[in-house]
């Protein structure tokens, strides 16, 4: 009765059914799996968010296939303060970035056509190509001192049927962004294969250091680039997101047309959002700055209690939300996190969540409150 590309293993795996116990037990949670930021005790200004949402425009449809124009100028004003130029003309406008990556994929492949993807990485690309009907190969991310893209690999990876290369800037979970003469090569690469850059772009505004180049404007090959409010804004119910197009002219012209096809057959994001759009996007100052603040404060928390054991460590980190932790791998990686959430009430996730190779890598997100980061990460450490 049901179609072959969601015949998924529904099941949940040992991990989630032990939280699902822990949870309904009552008992305490140390939870440092955090990525939902309106549950972690940052401060939002509601009045002006619900008064945005209350325009009387709300009442009218207008449908615009790219999205509001008034909104589309939210994201172009958004990237000049980055100073990055982006015209209106060259975005689209999404309810998120999977709905974002379903027009890509939708735009450039056939079914069981590729595309290449990074490993390691989060774990959501495989079904959103399950739907669509395509089929992922993975290129591997190495770490020498940081994280970086091993391009012998990817190059071999790449077949008749590959369609594109999705880079996600700064990468999740690692937190490194793609460099400089690593964009150069993809350029190359892609250029020279027919192929387009997908970029991945959510935490791009999460540096640790200085401030990174998007790829918003990259013109060496066919590129979209995706980000949203999500993460930026720290508002994910909001709903906001959205997609660029870039690249040699006569190839963006017609990604631009057919995308705008697409996205009128579908007519996906409200206008109460679109229009509370310039808002929602001024609210990204107050929370960064808090997310930032509490992210920052974490890491030097973790790497203090870190200087006094030896054998672990941690990867290093250029952005984004979490940190990656090396550890004795003297027993899967699994049995660790069961351990830590039924003896020590500390909620993590293993490596292999995100593909990482073997055992000895755990997960930690760094925007869980301070108390809790501090005491979960003691309860990690001594258990390791």
């Amino acid at each position: 009765m049901f179609a072959l590309r969601t015949d998924w293993n529904l099941k949940p795996n040992r991990l989630a059914e032990a939280l699902e116990r822990h949870k309904s037990s009552g008992r305490r949670l140390i939870d440092l799996s955090a990525s939902n930021p309106t549950e972690c005790g940052f401060k939002y200004d509601a009045p002006a968010i619900m008064r945005a949402l209350c325009a009387p425009a709300s009442l009218q449809y207008r449908p615009d296939p790219k999205g509001l124009k008034s909104a589309r100028q939210a994201v172009s004003d958004y990237y000049a303060e980055h100073g990055e130029r982006v015209s209106v003309n060259d975005l689209i406008l999404t309810a998120s970035t999977s709905e974002a990556y379903y027009f890509i994929f939708r735009l450039l492949c056939n079914p069981g056509d590729e595309l290449l993807i990074p490993t390691r990485g989060y774990p959501l690309f495989d079904f959103l190509a399950d739907v669509n009907d395509v089929n992922l190969t993975r290129y591997p991310l190495f770490y020498d001192h940081g994280w970086h893209i091993d391009m012998h690999t990817l190059k071999q990876a790449i077949t008749p049927r590959t369609r594109g290369i999705i880079v996600v800037h700064p990468n999740n979970p690692t937190g490194h962004f793609t460099k400089l003469e690593e964009i150069a090569q993809l350029n190359e690469i892609c250029s020279g294969n027919e192929l387009a850059i997908i970029a991945d772009e959510v935490f791009l505004d999460f540096s640790l250091g200085s401030e990174q180049k998007s790829f918003v404007t990259n013109s060496g090959a066919l590129t979209f680039t995706m980000s949203g409010i999500s993460k930026i804004s720290g508002l994910p119910q909001m709903k906001f997101a959205w997609l660029v197009v870039s690249g040699p002219e006569d190839l963006k012209r017609e990604a631009l047309a057919r995308l705008e096809m697409i996205a009128d057959t579908y007519l996906s994001l409200n206008s109460p959002i679109q229009l509370a759009a310039p808002i929602l996007l001024q609210q990204r100052k107050q929370f960064q700055q808090q997310l930032m603040t509490r992210v920052r404060a974490n890491l030097a928390e973790l790497d203090s209690q870190l200087s006094e054991k030896r054998h672990v460590s941690r990867l290093a980190v250029e952005g984004g939300w979490y940190a990656v932790l090396r550890i004795p791998a003297t027993r899967p990686d699994e049995e660790l996190a069961l351990e830590l959430l039924e003896k020590h009430e500390v909620y993590l996730h293993p490596g292999h969540y995100y593909d990482f190779p073997g055992d000895g890598y755990l997960v930690v997100s760094l925007i869980t409150p301070e108390q809790d980061f501090s005491e979960g990460t003691g309860r990690i450490l001594s258990a390791v």
